[in-house]
């Protein structure tokens, strides 16, 4: 099966098993940041953005991507290394097996909401687990990455 789809900006042409993990595929094309931690969809390891949406990789055909951007880190170098100095400086990167869909979310999460506050970050982000600490260093280093960008902004 042929599918067209773009990924991190670059149109691929692809011919595929039906069976074929978006996950897989993925991983195939070079994108190591996308990770097979739980393989039931509950960890958050995969998270890819699929027209900029959250999506587990682990749980999709790459057949579903056809016709449709995705987004792994890989494709957004510069944003990933703003906010993992903020993850630093909070001693939140632990092993950093994590980070990766970890930082897709956040990055989906502030697409759809304005001005999240804590309790809608712990609640976006309860797909994502992470075995090294109680997330209390990511959620202080997602506020603080908030405050910059509104101070960027001349909000704050």
């Amino acid at each position: 099966m042929k599918i067209n789809f773009f990924l991190n900006g670059k149109k691929v042409q692809e011919e595929i098993a039906p069976d074929l993990l978006l996950l897989d595929l993925l991983r195939q094309k070079g994108c190591y940041s996308v990770k097979r931690g739980c393989e039931t969809a509950n960890c958050g390891l995969c998270t890819v953005l699929m027209d900029e949406k959250p999506v587990l990789s682990c749980s999709m055909l790459a057949a579903r991507a056809d016709g449709k951007k995705i987004v792994t880190l890989e494709g957004m170098q510069e944003e990933a290394k703003e906010f993992g100095g903020f993850l630093a400086d909070e001693g939140a990167e632990q092993c950093g097996f994590c980070n990766p869909g970890f930082i897709m979310n956040i990055f989906a999460m502030l697409k759809e909401l304005e001005n999240p506050t804590e309790e809608q970050i712990n609640e976006y982000l309860a797909g994502n687990l992470c075995r090294c600490s109680g997330f209390m260093g990511q959620t202080r280093s997602i506020l603080k990455f908030l405050e910059h960008k509104k101070a960027e902004k001349g909000e704050a």
